[in-house]
């Protein structure tokens, strides 16, 4: 079966990088661009509707996610019917590039982003970074950012040894401080797992008026991936759109992550860390209701001992 040239149906895997990029080349001529920026960026957009959805994602991320190697923005754009700009790397490189620098540059000098009635940059962990960073070139525009790096120089977030590679790579010329680049934004919120310590540091760099900052626990490491397998990731840029995003409505949203199972491992996992028999057997109990799921069967059966041996004194 051939391509089709809507880009939602085409199937890019198995592709290398270079071959990848002239696919998304080809599929975004006839409804907008795609752009290579130097060897390690492309931009595509597609135009649809009279709101912008800007996104920031990583080639590698890409093609683990979906088996069509298709950017998670076109399937927010395809959920949405949204407009779409997609920024793509090579590799997790933050998108300090000059040539990503210089896109951004020639965007805002020739009032791309004043087509639209309504402007939503998202990206998630480096996307997130960058996400917030670019938002500056779409004044007023509405941000949503999952685990991102307020910075990664050295001279600020030294305390943060994950990306010792990046030490080098210059965070200060221009949209090089993220949080100082959202106070152009209208709205921004930033989501993170408060359960991962360094995460939660970046968060806490973003601390300005008009950032949200929202916090959810037991999600794992990925929450870009959580909050689309539960299908809350739409429906958050839906009430962003709609102004109606707040951490009370986030809160009721992420309530789906009840039937996640790799929810419920996490947090099973870290109930039984802290020893905490009692809660261990309640979540195994809900689990069991709903499948069948042998880990579950087996703490069950641990906690169950463990409570046993504390009401008869036995501690060894």
């Amino acid at each position: 079966m051939q391509d089709s040239n809507t880009p939602t149906d085409a199937d890019l895997s198995g592709l290398n990088w270079d071959d990848w990029c002239g696919r998304v080349q080809d599929l975004a001529y006839e409804d907008g661009f795609a752009e290579r920026l130097g060897p390690s960026h492309v931009a595509a957009f597609i135009e649809k509707k009279p709101v912008l959805l800007v996104t920031f994602e990583s080639f590698e991320a890409i093609r683990a996610r979906t088996d069509s190697a298709h950017p998670v923005g076109w399937q927010l754009m395809q959920a949405l019917g949204w407009s779409q700009l997609c920024l793509i790397s090579d590799g997790d490189t933050w998108f300090r590039d000059r040539h990503v620098i210089g896109f951004f540059d020639r965007l805002i000098d020739d009032g791309f982003f004043e087509d639209f009635e309504q402007v939503i940059f998202y990206g998630a962990g480096p996307g997130g970074y960058a996400a917030a960073a670019f938002s500056v070139a779409a004044p007023g525009a509405k941000v949503l950012v999952l685990q991102p790096q307020a910075t990664l120089d050295p001279r600020v977030t030294d305390w943060d040894d994950r990306f010792r590679h990046m030490r080098r790579t210059d965070f200060t010329s221009r949209f090089g401080y993220a949080p100082d680049m959202l106070d152009a934004a209208e709205r921004a919120f930033v989501v993170y797992d408060q359960e991962n310590d360094l995460d939660a540091m970046h968060a806490a760099l973003f601390t300005r008026p008009n950032v949200t900052k929202i916090r959810v626990r037991f999600l794992d490491m990925d929450l870009e991936t959580a909050l689309l397998r539960m299908q809350v990731l739409y429906r958050m840029l839906a009430q962003l759109s709609a102004d109606k995003l707040t951490a009370i409505n986030t809160a009721r949203l992420m309530r789906n992550r009840r039937e996640d199972p790799a929810y419920q491992f996490t947090l099973l996992r870290h109930l039984e860390a802290r020893g905490r028999h009692r809660l261990v057997m309640l979540l195994c109990h809900e689990v069991l209701k709903r499948r069948s799921a042998r880990p579950f069967r087996k703490a069950l059966n641990a906690a169950e001992t463990a409570l046993a041996d504390e009401k008869d004194g036995n501690t060894d």
